[in-house]
């Protein structure tokens, strides 16, 4: 019966997943993503009791309308930009690595919202595929991130008979191909728009504790700034380090960004650059905290030229990069 059971041992899912976005930017579909994304113990494990009552009494009262507006500003005619480049990496692969490996299936899947983890996982069950490689697009891994897209798929695995072999791709912080992309994109801003005072990466951060908890992504994110500063050739006051998006009153991952973007206005640097390493596709974060809040602050605080360099989104070379990793691990089946 080996390889001939319906095809079952022959058929390979991938399952290429993002963190998600609200179906619009209505007040009420932010307020269903959003209790979503806060109620995973992941992204915020404080008492389940205490922010239970945090986020079903006060946030999701307060915060949708707030996120809607700031959606908005980002939303295009296909919807949000997380939404739109993520199908479009998935189209690119599909149509590279479906049209010559038939026994090859593809799907998006986010892990808050549509399409969502349960479905693709469902229609990869209901075609008899016995083998998936999920591939979280967060390049640093961390808890909330790649560590919840794994509980998300163990958590479907287990209301099912069914157990088809797992691959799990848990980040790709120092992919020779990522980070290459990630210093092509700087060196192509740079000849188009100059070199900057000082360029900035920015990555999402979480608390502080993490880190002293055992979660690598603090290390994750220092190695691939170190290996773009070093394919760059750039000098240590060239560049910075930083993390941004931080809310509550605990310590989190330093330097924050937000600070860092004051002090150098105020300390007389006219011109600073800024790119999100960690982000696989621009979204909320880098387009409207980054680009438009932050871009504010700097020029209010004394700053004169604020570039934000766009993530690597659907260009061939973040293409190219999952592609292989895919088909690497693919080969090993």
């Amino acid at each position: 019966m080996e390889n001939t059971y319906y095809g079952y041992e022959k058929k390979i899912g991938v399952l290429i997943t993002n963190l998600g976005t609200p179906d619009s930017t209505s007040t009420r579909d932010l307020r269903k993503y959003l209790d979503e994304f806060l109620s995973d113990y992941r992204v915020v494990d404080w008492p389940r009791l205490l922010w239970l009552i945090i986020l079903k009494g006060i946030i999701l009262n307060v915060r949708p309308k707030k996120s809607a507006e700031a959606y908005k500003e980002i939303w295009t005619e296909n919807g949000s930009p997380l939404m739109v480049y993520s199908k479009n990496i998935t189209k690119k692969l599909k149509r590279r690595i479906e049209t010559n490996n038939k026994n090859i299936e593809i799907k998006l899947a986010m892990r808050y919202g549509n399409p969502s983890i349960k479905k693709a996982m469902n229609e990869f069950k209901e075609k008899n595929i016995s083998k998936i490689i999920v591939f979280p697009l967060y390049p640093q891994s961390g808890s909330p991130t790649t560590a919840s897209t794994f509980d998300g798929v163990a958590n479907y695995l287990k209301k099912q008979i069914w157990m088809p072999n797992i691959r799990f791709i848990s980040g790709y912080h120092d992919n020779k191909l990522y980070i290459k992309s990630i210093a092509d994109s700087i060196e192509n801003n740079f000849k188009k728009n100059g070199k900057p005072e000082k360029l900035i990466f920015s990555y999402h951060g979480m608390p502080q504790r993490y880190l002293k908890s055992g979660d690598p992504y603090f290390c994750f994110c220092h190695k691939t700034t170190r290996l773009v500063v070093e394919k760059l050739n750039l000098k240590s006051s060239d560049y910075l380090m930083a993390f941004q998006s931080r809310f509550g009153p605990e310590k989190w991952l330093q330097p924050y960004l937000d600070e860092k973007i004051v002090e150098y206005a105020k300390d007389g640097i006219k011109n600073i650059h800024i790119i999100s390493p960690g982000f696989s596709v621009d979204c909320l974060e880098t387009l409207e905290e980054i680009n438009m809040q932050y871009r504010e602050l700097f020029i209010e605080n004394g700053g004169e030229n604020f570039k934000y360099i766009k993530c690597l989104n659907e260009q061939d070379s973040h293409i190219d990069m999952i592609q292989k990793i895919i088909m690497d691990n693919i080969a090993k089946w």
